[in-house]
């Protein structure tokens, strides 16, 4: 079975080091009292958890999935994860950062943040019931009813019930705008749904006693398309005005699906016939209340590969160091054995390191987005809530695309380390891979977060949100641009920095011209963008460690993280020049192709 150390240490470096984050969130009067030492012990607690009770059933996951009985509609979940979930809920986790006014510990946003990448990396499938629940909470938190919060809310904080975000339909995939679910307006202000819904992440499990869907639906004069569809709160139980579980409502698990990964969750097949709800928010208004669902979850999504991406490469690394095969190019490196550990191999050590530095440089971006979302929530100063609002907006996709098209090709290089033993089941690697996959596709597939990104977030305001980020870029250049020991963090975002402005333009205006040029050039501009995030941080972080090694400190992981910060700018930050090229190649290259794909 895999092993997992939680990253303390690394987690301890972004948050205190690098972020300050207790003085940063300071002004929030929620956050004032916060500290190094309670941050610290949560994130040790949170990891024994992760560590001690979820890794364990990661593989038992894998092997059993989750099973349906047709008769009753109810699922059972893998063995061992409904103890787990009894004691994370013991443990107060599910609370961690939600409003104290629903008996949630208001902690900042960044400490639910490293929890769960530990969580994910320990067993994904079971951290995707809790996880769901989280983003539930949210959207309810933030556009519920009265009546809503004080039926749901506690019980979502607390753990007791869990929830669900119930999207797409069978013809729909990604476009929501051809949804067909129907809500049937009641004399007593309540709805009847009805219709089919897809893919939908722990909508069926026996860990929970209630479990609230939030559904959308059209009403019967909804216009067509997106701008006609409504949310709605389903749980799977009636609740009463007590709060106690009622009778069964009309929504049934009617098929699981048979998945690549991620096997010990329940992708379920949802039919509602004629299943009791509540409109929340306006109607007609449905996708934005459930955005706030999507964009937590999209952070979500990108914590979750991230959390795959420092498994795999714990697993690789200390694999690495006990397999020989082989002898050095250089010479014999192991003299007492018949074989040198793997890990003296270049092309090794370039696979652990890519690993590395991508679990290292998404944790720094995920913090900070984190953060971001904290000072958006609860900082005093409206300009400063504003303008983090307008950064997390800016970098939700790339955590999303960008992690866990990293999680892809680091679960995959950590997989070809263990060489034919990562390719069978004993070892873990293939589950790491294989859970990794869907990461790319759902909550809207990378595709769709390159062209939010680009279309959305970048171009519609003619680059203004683009410019807020660049100048934390230029401010970091002009603190160390006359630093020599800093020159090869600087030098590069430096010069990605003054590219990104020529490039923007460039690429908006063809897509002026014609908005083909946008579709055929954001997937590649997401990458750049992503790569000038990593950048960055990574400078950031050297900058720290030169500045620790400077001042005499003689811990080695200052000269590690270092390492990794010169592995990754020479080795993975140069793919910016290829992508900017191949995007610059245009549309007509991959439309003017009917020939071709006949």
């Amino acid at each position: 079975m895999p092993s997992y150390t939680p990253p303390l240490r690394d987690m301890q470096f972004v948050i205190h080091e690098v972020f300050n984050l207790a003085e940063e969130l300071k002004p929030c009067p929620r956050h004032a009292d916060l500290d190094a030492d309670t941050i610290n012990a949560v994130l040790e607690e949170g990891g024994k958890f992760a560590a001690e009770v979820t890794l364990p059933l990661n593989r038992i996951g894998d092997e059993q999935g989750c099973t349906l009985d047709p008769k009753t509609h109810e699922v059972a979940t893998p063995e061992g994860f409904k103890e787990a979930y009894a004691k994370y809920v013991e443990g107060g986790w599910p609370s961690l950062s939600c409003d104290p006014d629903f008996g949630g510990q208001g902690l900042p946003f960044a400490l639910n943040q490293c929890l769960y990448e530990m969580l994910n990396s320990a067993n994904q499938a079971w951290t995707m019931y809790p996880g769901l629940s989280h983003g539930a909470y949210e959207a309810l938190h933030a556009h519920g009813t009265p009546e809503q919060k004080k039926l749901y809310l506690t019980k979502l904080v607390s753990g007791e019930w869990t929830g669900t975000m119930c999207l797409t339909e069978p013809h729909c995939g990604t476009d929501l705008g051809l949804l067909r679910t129907k809500a049937e307006p009641q004399a007593d202000g309540s709805y009847r749904l009805t219709g089919a819904k897809i893919f939908i992440s722990a909508g069926e499990h026996d860990m929970a006693p209630n479990i609230v869907h939030l559904v959308l639906a059209r009403l019967p004069d909804a216009p067509a398309g997106s701008k006609g569809i409504s949310l709605f709160v389903v749980p799977k139980y009636h609740v009463k005005a007590d709060g106690s579980i009622g009778e069964r409502n009309g929504i049934h698990c009617t098929g699981l699906e048979h998945k690549m990964g991620i096997h010990g969750n329940a992708t379920a097949q949802l039919v509602l016939e004629d299943a009791v709800g509540t409109l929340v928010g306006e109607p007609n208004k449905g996708l934005p209340a459930m955005f706030v669902m999507m964009n937590a979850a999209r952070l979500g999504v990108g914590n979750q590969s991230l959390g795959l991406t420092e498994v795999a490469f714990q697993n690789a690394l200390a694999y690495a160091k006990e397999r020989i095969q082989m002898r050095s190019l250089s010479g014999p490196k192991a003299k007492d054995q018949p074989a040198d550990p793997i890990i003296v191999h270049p092309d090794v050590r370039k696979m652990l390191l890519t690993a590395k530095a991508y679990a290292e440089g998404g944790r720094a971006l995920a913090v900070f987005c984190t953060m971001l979302l904290d000072k958006e929530l609860y900082h005093p100063d409206a300009k400063v809530r504003a303008e983090s609002g307008e950064l997390v907006a800016l970098l939700t996709p790339i955590v999303k695309a960008f992690l866990t098209d990293n999680g892809h090709v680091a679960t995959n290089a950590c997989l070809q380390v263990f060489g034919g033993h990562g390719y069978i089941e004993e070892h873990g690697m293939s589950q790491f891979a294989r859970d990794n996959r869907i990461n790319m596709i759902y909550e809207g597939t990378n595709t769709v977060q390159s062209l939010d990104l680009l279309g959305r977030k970048v171009l519609s305001n003619n680059g203004a949100t683009l410019k807020k980020f660049g100048k934390l870029v230029a401010r970091l250049v002009e603190e160390e641009g006359v630093n020599e020991k800093m020159a090869e963090f600087i030098n590069p975002i430096a010069y990605l920095g003054d590219q990104m402005t020529k490039f923007t333009t460039e690429i908006g205006f063809k897509g002026y011209q014609n908005p083909d040029e946008v579709g055929a050039a954001a997937t590649d501009y997401l990458r750049v963008l992503g790569h000038l995030a990593f950048g960055y941080f990574w400078a950031r972080m050297a900058q720290v460690a030169l500045r620790q090694i400077d001042a005499g400190n003689a811990d080695p992981f200052y000269q590690a993280k270092l390492q990794t910060a010169r592995f990754y700018f020479a080795r993975l930050f140069p793919e910016t020049a290829t992508l900017m090229r191949t995007a610059r190649s245009g549309a007509k290259v991959l439309l003017d192709t009917d020939a071709a794909l006949a």
